[in-house]
């Protein structure tokens, strides 16, 4: 079975996905993080907290012309695997 998430690579590529397509992204995105924490410390819990709102973000506005601003590097993880730095 192919992950959602081996099909991102840009926020485009997100906006293709159904909406009902986009819990199991979100479920494969926090999949992704625990197991890469587990290997590398990492901030675990702000990130998985920012899940649904990253994807939301990114499926609604477009960050070419539109800006985000994170208080904390910390919350980023899951912006910066929808933009390209898996």
């Amino acid at each position: 079975m192919n992950k959602l998430l081996d099909c991102i690579e840009y926020p485009e590529d997100l906006k293709k996905l159904k909406l009902e397509d986009l819990p199991k992204l979100a479920a494969e995105i926090r999949e992704l993080i625990v197991d890469a924490v587990s290997k590398n410390p990492g901030h675990l819990s702000s990130n998985l907290g920012v899940v649904e709102l990253s994807i939301a973000l990114h499926y609604c506005f477009d960050f070419k012309k539109d800006k985000i601003v994170w208080d904390v590097g910390h919350q980023a993880y899951v912006h910066k695997i929808l933009t390209g730095r898996k």
